[in-house]
C-alpha cells in the first residue's frame, strides 16, 4: 500500500495533467471562432485565452463543489479510484484532440469517475440525482447555445440589413475581441473547476479535508495549468471549429461567443458541470443555420456529434477497466 501523502501528491499531479489536456482541447471553445473570422492572429488568440482562463478560475467554485460531492460520495471512495478516474480522462482528452474532435473534458472526468466507481463499490456509490443532471444538461446546453446564438444572429441580421457588409465587419471586429474574452472567461469558470472538484474530493478522501471547500492553492494551480493547456493550443481542434463547420463572419462569431459565453457564466454559477465545447459548438451551428440550414456542414457536425455521444460509455468503461489494474496497489 502506497504511502497516502505519496499517492496524494499522485493524485493532485494527475489532476492537474488532466486539466491541461483540458485546456488544450478546449482552447477552441474560446478562440475557434475569433481565429476563424481572422479578427485575431491564432497567438493572439491563444495568448488571450490563457490569461482570462485564469482569472475565470477565481469567479465561482460551485461545479467544482458539484463535482466533488454530488456524483459519487467522496467518503466513499479511495485515491486508487480517483487516479483511475484521471487516467481514463487523461487518455480520451488526448486521443480526441490529437483527432481534431472537440469533445466534453466534463463529461470525460464524470464518465471515468462513474465507472472507477462502480469497479470500487457497484453502484450504490453512485448519486444518481447528480448523473442525472448531467446528462440533462448534455442534452439541454448544446439546444439552449444554438438558440441563442440563431436568435441574436437573426436579430443583428434585422438590425444591419440595409447597411453595406464591409461596414458591419469594422463594426463587428472589436465586438467580437470582446465577445471572444467574455468566452475564454466563461471557460475558465467552468471548465477549471473540473479539476479543482476531483482535487479536493481526493483531499476529503484522504482525511486532509473535513468538507468540500475548494482550497486557494487549487483554484490558483487548476486556473494556471488550465491556462497553459489553451496557451498551448489543440490546433487540429481549433480548425474543426473555426474552419470547417460553418463558415463564419465577425458577426457570426460575436452570436455565437456571446451566447455561449453568457449561458456558460450563469450555468456555471448555479453549480450545474456543462460542457463548454456542447455549448460553443451549438452556438456556431445556431449561427450557421440562421444563414441558411446549408451554411453548416453537417458531415463535420455529425462526427462531433459522435465523439459526444460515446464519451460517456467510453471513459466509463476505461475507468472502470484502469481500476481494475491499479487495484492491486490497495
Amino acid at each position: 500500500m502506497l504511502d497516502p501523502v505519496v499517492l496524494i501528491v499522485l493524485v493532485v499531479v494527475l489532476a492537474l495533467v488532466f486539466d491541461f489536456t483540458n485546456g488544450w482541447n478546449d482552447s477552441a471553445n474560446a478562440v475557434a471562432t475569433v481565429i476563424g473570422t481572422r479578427t485575431l492572429t491564432p497567438l493572439q488568440a491563444v495568448l488571450m485565452a490563457a490569461v482570462l482562463n485564469v482569472a475565470g478560475a477565481f469567479f465561482s467554485t460551485a461545479v467544482a463543489k458539484t463535482i466533488g460531492e454530488d456524483i459519487v460520495d467522496p467518503n466513499l471512495v479511495t485515491q486508487l479510484v480517483i487516479m483511475a478516474t484521471l487516467l481514463a480522462a487523461i487518455i480520451w482528452n488526448t486521443v480526441m484532440t490529437l483527432l481534431g474532435l472537440p469533445v466534453s473534458a466534463s463529461h470525460g472526468l464524470i464518465g471515468s469517475l462513474i465507472g472507477a466507481a462502480v469497479a470500487y463499490q457497484g453502484l450504490a456509490v453512485i448519486k444518481m440525482h447528480g448523473v442525472m443532471m448531467v446528462l440533462i444538461a448534455l442534452l439541454v446546453s448544446p439546444l439552449l447555445g444554438g438558440l441563442l446564438a440563431y436568435l441574436l444572429m437573426k436579430l443583428i441580421r434585422f438590425v444591419f440589413a440595409n447597411s453595406a457588409p464591409s461596414k458591419v465587419k469594422r463594426l463587428f471586429r472589436p465586438l467580437q475581441i470582446l465577445s471572444a474574452a467574455f468566452m475564454s472567461f466563461s471557460h475558465g469558470t467552468s471548465d477549471a473547476q473540473k479539476a479543482m472538484g476531483i482535487i479536493t474530493m481526493a483531499l476529503v478522501a484522504g482525511g486532509f479535508l473535513d468538507t468540500v471547500e475548494v482550497p486557494f492553492w487549487v483554484i490558483l494551480s487548476a486556473g494556471l495549468t488550465m491556462g497553459l493547456g489553451t496557451a498551448i493550443g489543440g490546433w487540429r481542434v481549433i480548425r474543426t471549429i473555426g474552419l470547417r463547420l460553418s463558415h463564419l463572419d465577425t458577426p457570426h462569431g460575436f452570436a455565437a461567443e456571446t451566447a455561449a459565453a453568457a449561458l456558460l457564466a450563469t450555468i456555471a454559477k448555479i453549480g450545474v458541470p456543462v460542457s463548454t465545447t456542447h455549448t460553443i459548438t451549438g452556438s456556431i451551428v445556431g449561427v450557421g443555420a440562421a444563414e441558411r440550414v446549408k451554411g453548416v456542414r453537417w458531415g463535420i457536425a455529425g462526427k462531433i456529434l459522435y465523439a459526444w455521444i460515446f464519451t460517456l460509455p467510453g471513459t466509463g468503461l476505461m475507468g472502470f477497466l484502469i481500476y481494475q489494474v491499479l487495484k492491486v496497489l490497495e
